[in-house]
């Protein structure tokens, strides 16, 4: 089921503005769906010591989509996500902004959905390249997260 115009602008301005550390590093959310997200890390206000952009910057915009996603395809009533684990491995330093872009299929977004509700949480996991402005990978991630039921 496709998200609203409505939905996705509420969805953007959550990624963007819930965390106040997230909103001073200028995040953009570009894009959402149902179990799709593309996001921004601009480089000016993420400029290290040595003029490339800050890791834990690259870091911040590798795990953001994972709240990104489960607001655009889990009922936020019923289950809300942890991160378990997550590994970044720098390719090359980022000297522009960056984007990740994340999708999560219908597939899995129900094996996640029922497991949660009958064991009451689910693993699930994802790679994901983050692109400096020439389609470079900078960085890629790997993101373990978990998505538990509440009150279980």
């Amino acid at each position: 089921m496709a998200l609203t115009e409505e939905q996705k602008t509420l969805i953007k301005a959550a990624s963007d503005k819930t965390f106040p550390f997230v909103e001073r590093c200028e995040v953009q959310t570009l894009e959402v769906d149902r179990g799709y997200c593309k996001m921004l890390m601009p480089f000016k206000p993420n400029i290290n010591h040595v003029g490339i952009m800050y890791a834990g910057a690259l870091y911040t915009i590798a795990e953001l989509p994972g709240g990104t996603i489960y607001l655009t395809s889990f009922d936020t009533k019923k289950f809300y996500p942890i991160v378990k684990d997550m590994s970044i491995r720098f390719r090359r330093p980022a000297t522009t902004d960056v984007t990740v872009e994340v999708t999560l299929s219908e597939e899995e977004i129900a094996r996640i959905e029922s497991t949660t509700e009958e064991v009451g949480k689910c693993d699930f996991e994802w790679d994901v390249e983050l692109k400096d402005a020439n389609g470079e990978v900078v960085a890629i991630s790997h993101n373990v997260y978990q998505m538990r039921k509440i009150g279980a």
